[in-house]
């Protein structure tokens, strides 16, 4: 039986990998402190779990429009309106089976064979895979503290060619948690669409900020596609729930993908966002993202005071990517041995691109800030001793 080429490009999720490691360890009797994962540590919120049981006690539990349920993609609209100024209409929003789901309609919409995009490095990783499994070539951009951990227009002028056909960024960006100012948003934009390109931006972190607000990229132009969740501030990853705004021309386009990839998103999962925007909802998300901010502040100086270097303060999503070259010359090595010796399991920089990834790690401070007061500690003991 033969696999497909592509396969040989697409590259297993490591984090994954380590994250099964770090439970097996855990089911041997081992104690693991947990910067692995990406993902809130809270609850799902209780008055999106009250909707949802609502909507389960009726028990008509059916597919809904491919597009999402209207009245969730009014209650996004509004969102747009309340948090951002912007008008946004809801036949440009749909409704999809996760962020993941969005983007692989947005690129299932643009990507024909042979085609290049560019996407900063490091990067999360499913980007680059979902263009490749689409016989599009991902190209990377080597984003370094200089700017941010984000490309510049001055650099994707240079990486453009014959068969460019658009740009794929995040802000704030998995693993940096980078932000990607007005300015430079607006110069990204209008050299993409000089050259007759697609700007793609993935804002699934939006609302976990620190300190400073981000801007959607729909406030540039309403020619970019843009990604979202309720996975990440919304707290909803097991629900598998996220959305896509497109322009309105291109809607019928993904709606057509939508009924065949997947039917229609979580009907569940949907009646359950529908209390994601209440006023009650929002204070319990402000509450944890004020947590998490809190937590960064005692994960960032306690990885400096062991000896990485952070030359980018994330400021939004819930990382720190930390340079380890002062520690290791290679990254998953020293996972590894973090890990089995100190019981912590953190990610090295193999997921996130070509960039200079032996040398760099991502911690999540998604646990408890007494967790990470340990693991910390945990760290110490192991790295002094050499």
């Amino acid at each position: 039986m033969k696999i497909a080429s592509r396969m040989a490009q697409i590259a297993p999720f490591h984090v994954m990998e380590l994250m099964a490691r770090a439970q097996a360890l855990e089911a041997a009797g081992k104690s693991i402190i947990h910067f692995e994962v990406g993902e809130p540590d809270f609850a799902t919120a209780e008055p999106i779990l009250d909707a949802a049981q609502r909507f389960l006690s009726r028990g008509h539990v059916h597919y809904t429009a491919a597009l999402g349920l209207p009245k969730l993609r009014e209650a996004i609209s509004t969102h747009y309106s309340s948090r951002y100024g912007l008008e946004v209409s809801p036949q440009r929003i749909v409704v999809t089976a996760g962020a993941s789901g969005a983007l692989l309609l947005a690129l299932g919409a643009l990507v024909d064979p042979g085609d290049e995009w560019l996407l900063p490095d490091p990067g999360y990783p499913c980007n680059r895979h979902f263009v490749r499994l689409l016989e599009g070539l991902p190209v990377s951009l080597a984003v370094d503290a200089t700017t941010n951990y984000q490309p510049t227009a001055t650099q994707v002028e240079a990486s453009w060619t014959d068969r460019t056909r658009g740009l794929l960024v995040a802000s704030p960006a998995n693993p940096t948690g980078t932000l990607l100012d007005r300015q430079t948003m607006a110069s990204l934009a209008d050299t993409v669409a000089r050259h007759g390109g697609t700007l793609l931006v993935d804002e699934i972190y939006h609302g976990l900020t620190y300190g400073v607000d981000a801007m959607s990229a729909l406030a540039i132009s309403d020619e970019a596609f843009v990604i979202n969740s309720f996975s990440k501030y919304f707290g909803m990853t097991g629900w598998r729930l996220g959305w896509l705004v497109a322009p309105e021309r291109h809607v019928r386009e993904i709606e057509k993908l939508a009924q065949n990839l997947y039917i229609a998103p979580s009907t569940v999962a949907q009646h359950a966002a529908l209390a994601a925007f209440d006023r009650e909802t929002t204070a319990i998300l402000e509450a944890r993202r004020e947590e998490f901010s809190r937590r960064q502040n005692v994960l960032l100086p306690g990885l400096q005071k062991l000896g990485f270097k952070i030359a980018a303060k994330p400021q939004g999503a819930f990382y720190v990517y930390a340079e380890s070259s002062a520690l290791a010359t290679d990254s998953t090595l020293l996972a590894q041995r973090l890990l089995t010796e100190a019981g912590v399991a953190a990610t090295p920089g193999l997921d996130f691109g070509i960039n200079a990834p032996q040398s760099h790690m991502r911690f999540a401070y998604t646990i408890e800030r007494e967790r990470i007061e340990e693991g910390l500690a945990r760290m110490a003991t192991v790295l002094k001793s050499g």
